[in-house]
């Protein structure tokens, strides 16, 4: 008897078809989701901002804030110590050169004035008294000469008239050599008259070259004691403004204390605060504008101070051409540092999106105008309004370059 054979359902056939168009299913829904942007995001157009890309002249400027500072401040140290004595002028008013501010009082000083004044006035006397006893010596040196020739004169007869009486036999021999002895020691005490008024004379000089040696370093202690009392007088080195005078009268003030400063009004420069990231390309010479008063006005860098503090470093500015009028000492100038020349470049504007981004990647707007693809790109310099593109971007597309919170994971955003 015939057995009906069950056709299978399942047929191995049927399963590898199955299989293949569950594959294609997936494969249609892989292609849906990703390759047509990945992970999307819905946006309303009305909270993003799109702006163009382009093509045009791009100057690099960091905007940094300057204090304006006198040309130069002159600090005022006291080089003496001392008491303040008298108080002539306050802070905040205009002085001129050489006016005295203070005036102190130190007693140790004016007495070692005195002092070296009354060493001063000794020496000068034993130099007179020593250079009158030389004059002295001499004239009573000729005055003994004079007498002696007169006395060996005199013995010098009476020993050629003995000496001629003696050979004649009619002196004899013990008169005859008592009148040699006289004349022969007149002779002797004349020489050594001189030969002690030399050595007289030398010691005197001696004495009066140690006593002008000594004269001369005195009176230069003394001019320098004069010195040190006209620095009791602090005086204005320059003609300019008394910022701050800090000591009161009676205060006692040691060598080398600040006590105020003076700033010369004659010109104004700018002392400015830099982030740390730019100090491989900030020179002197770089120049700098800000807007003053409705005008726009000229800086050029003069000076870089190398130390780092708090991540930045201090430049000084110098006014080019004209330094505006009623600027004021203190006061704070936003300056746009220029860090390059102009260049033709590729540019967007500035916005949110660089904090997330940090300038890798950007939101490209589709010719459409309905959608927004995720685009890798490459930024260079900056400046307050642009960055410069180097890779990436063309002139004439379109990024959103509005904040980027909550669009960190997505490939596409869609406009509604």
């Amino acid at each position: 008897m015939d057995r009906k054979i069950k056709k299978k359902k399942w047929t191995a056939k049927r399963l590898i078809t199955i299989g293949l168009i569950s594959a294609f299913g997936l494969f249609v829904i892989y292609s849906f989701i990703f390759a047509t942007g990945g992970s999307k995001l819905n946006v309303s157009a009305d909270k993003i901002n799109i702006s163009d890309v382009f093509e045009g002249d791009f100057r690099e400027f960091i905007p940094v804030d300057g204090n304006v500072l006198p040309i130069k401040t002159i600090r005022l140290d006291a080089i003496e110590g001392g008491v303040v004595e008298r108080k002539f002028y306050d802070g905040g008013i205009l002085i001129n050169k050489g006016d005295t501010i203070l005036k102190l009082s130190n007693n140790n000083l004016l007495q070692s004035f005195v002092r070296e004044e009354t060493q001063a006035f000794i020496l000068v006397n034993n130099l007179e008294n020593t250079k009158l006893s030389l004059q002295r010596n001499q004239f009573d040196l000729k005055r003994r000469l004079t007498e002696l020739d007169y006395q060996i004169d005199a013995a010098r007869d009476n020993y050629e008239r003995s000496k001629q009486l003696y050979e004649d036999k009619i002196l004899s021999e013990q008169e005859y050599l008592n009148v040699k002895r006289e004349f022969d020691r007149l002779t002797s005490n004349r020489k050594i008259e001189i030969e002690s008024q030399r050595f007289d004379s030398l010691n005197a000089v001696v004495q009066i070259r140690q006593t002008e040696a000594t004269l001369s370093r005195t009176r230069e202690n003394l001019e320098m004691i004069k010195g040190n009392l006209e620095n009791l007088f602090i005086k204005a080195p320059i003609t300019g403004r008394l910022s701050s005078i800090n000591v009161e009268v009676g205060e006692s003030i040691n060598t080398g204390q600040n006590i105020g400063q003076i700033d010369d009004v004659s010109g104004y420069k700018v002392r400015a605060n830099i982030d740390e990231h730019y100090i491989a390309r900030i020179y002197e010479g770089l120049r700098g504008t800000f807007d003053f008063a409705g005008g726009s006005y000229n800086l050029e860098l003069k000076k870089i101070y190398p130390e780092v503090n708090n991540g930045l470093f201090q430049v000084d500015l110098a006014f080019l051409d004209t330094i505006p009028t009623g600027i004021r000492r203190g006061q704070t100038l936003q300056i746009k540092l220029q860090l390059s020349e102009d260049v033709q470049a590729v540019q967007i504007p500035r916005g949110s999106f660089y904090n997330t981004t940090g300038g890798n990647w950007i939101f490209v707007v589709d010719a459409s105008g309905d959608f927004a693809t995720r685009r890798d790109i490459r930024l260079g310099m900056q400046s307050p309004r642009y960055y410069q593109v180097l890779e990436g971007l063309q002139p004439g597309e379109k990024v959103v370059v509005s904040s980027y919170e909550g669009y960190e994971d997505k490939d596409r955003l869609v406009f509604k």
